[in-house]
């Protein structure tokens, strides 16, 4: 009896921000349906390697990782460029790098603007620029990592709220302008993973009562959607859709 083909085998996944966390489950789902994988990664080499290296002993030379300054445009193209040449084309974006952290007015520094900009939405913006030519021949996609403060602020988070609701207004953009052969949508998790500094603190437990489920989420509830996305929704583009757990029900 033949073993059905794995969905995404032959495909090529370009992933930012793969070394850990969401993007690391990302990275091992979208690998599981057969994708050749790239990890990008800023400063988290250590991660990336033992992630490349966990990936190729599942099924040799499936993976290799890239390390590039989302904030720098020519580091970008030069990813792109030498990544397609290696693997022969591009069929899968993932632009899930993020920056966060509070940016409280009135302590606002150019610094944040940069750094939260540059992950949130510069990067993807001239990711996606630099990657098109090779989607379209492939007739492939692009999923974004939103957030739900894209639509709903966050206190004290002005910079990174204004970053993706920026990147909101792009994954609508560059559907309509990629179509038809490219699929652009974007996935707007609530609360999945606190940030690595982040305590256990009656404020979150708030947060997780003023969600419709009552509990956070998970990074494979993330990984899943992606994997929806790039799988099976052929005919799905220019949306947004939130993981939240109902979060966005609520005030």
């Amino acid at each position: 009896m033949c073993q059905k083909k794995p969905a995404l085998q032959g495909k090529v996944a370009l992933v930012t921000g793969a070394a850990k966390r969401i993007g690391a489950t990302i990275a091992r789902a979208l690998h599981a349906e057969g994708a050749q994988l790239v990890l990008h990664y800023g400063h988290s080499a250590a991660e990336a390697q033992a992630l490349e290296y966990e990936l190729n002993q599942q099924r040799p030379d499936s993976c290799l990782s890239y390390q590039a300054a989302l904030g720098d445009v020519v580091a970008i193209q030069q990813m792109v460029s030498e990544v397609t040449a290696f693997t022969g084309g591009l069929d899968i974006l993932v632009n899930n790098a993020s920056s966060f952290y509070p940016t409280p007015l009135g302590k606002i520094c150019e610094e944040d603007w940069v750094n939260l900009l540059d992950s949130n939405l510069k990067g993807p913006l001239f990711l996606s620029q630099a990657a098109a030519p090779y989607l379209r021949q492939a007739k492939g996609c692009i999923v974004n990592m939103a957030d739900i403060h894209a639509k709903r602020p966050l206190a004290q988070h002005s910079v990174y709220c204004a970053a993706k609701a920026g990147l909101v207004m792009l994954t609508q953009s560059l559907a309509q302008e990629l179509g038809p052969e490219v699929t652009v949508n974007a996935v707007a998790p609530g609360i999945i993973l606190w940030p690595e500094t982040a305590q256990e603190s009656a404020a979150q437990q708030a947060l997780i009562a003023r969600t419709a489920l009552k509990r956070e989420g998970e990074a494979s509830d993330i990984a899943k959607t992606v994997l929806f996305l790039v799988r099976d929704a052929h005919y799905m583009t220019g949306q947004v859709i939130a993981v939240d757990g109902g979060r966005t029900l609520y005030q």
